[in-house]
């Protein structure tokens, strides 16, 4: 779509930022755009603003890196979840995963990605030292490996348990229900809820 078939530059600059957005291609950005071109003055201002204010207010959980509208985030300071067990998730998309299967009660830690040198992504470009200081000061029993079962999940794994080692602390990871290969965020809730409640030890999960 040229920029000869609009009719407005203000349309056609609203179509440019729309498409930037992650699956949004032209003709979907277009459609939006005159979708909101539509709506009450009002509602396009709430809509704009909210985004805005995520940008502007946006914070990051200082214990277990999940985003957050607080310092610490819900889960996190909820005395009802188990303290003592936590689950390692890629992003936050993962937590999001997990939480909806109701499955599970304990607390999260986002590493904010998983090793993959193809991509320039070291331990060191990770939470991981955060994860050790924090299983190492806090009473935790158990920490469950729950990255995606990919070449670079097991890889940053392995490299965690070899961290985690000298604490003594029990590890585990998420069942083979979730099929090798698959990203955690594409399983259904009913797979991901019984890989979470089937959880092995990590030593066992490759025999």
């Amino acid at each position: 779509m040229s920029s000869q078939q609009f009719s407005s530059s203000l349309l056609e600059h609203a179509v440019n930022e729309f498409a930037k957005l992650p699956g949004i291609g032209r003709k979907t950005a277009l459609r939006l755009v005159l979708h909101l071109l539509k709506q009450p003055e009002q509602e396009v201002e709430i809509f704009g603003n909210a985004f805005i204010q995520l940008r502007k207010e946006i914070v990051y959980c200082r214990v277990c890196h999940n985003i957050s509208d607080t310092d610490v985030c819900h889960i996190c300071s909820n005395p009802g979840r188990d303290h003592e067990t936590i689950c390692v998730v890629e992003n936050i998309k993962d937590v999001m995963s997990i939480e909806n299967t109701q499955q599970f009660r304990g607390l999260y830690h986002v590493l904010g990605g998983i090793i993959s040198p193809m991509d320039g992504i070291g331990p060191g470009d990770l939470e991981i030292e955060s994860l050790i200081q924090r299983a190492s000061t806090h009473n935790v029993k158990e920490i469950i490996l729950a990255l995606s079962t990919t070449m670079e999940g097991d890889t940053t794994n392995f490299y965690i348990f070899r961290k985690l080692a000298p604490l003594n602390i029990k590890i585990t990871t998420i069942a083979r229900g979730i099929a090798i290969g698959d990203e955690l965020e594409y399983a259904d809730e009913v797979t991901l809820g019984r890989s979470i409640l089937n959880r092995v030890e990590f030593t066992n999960s490759f025999k």
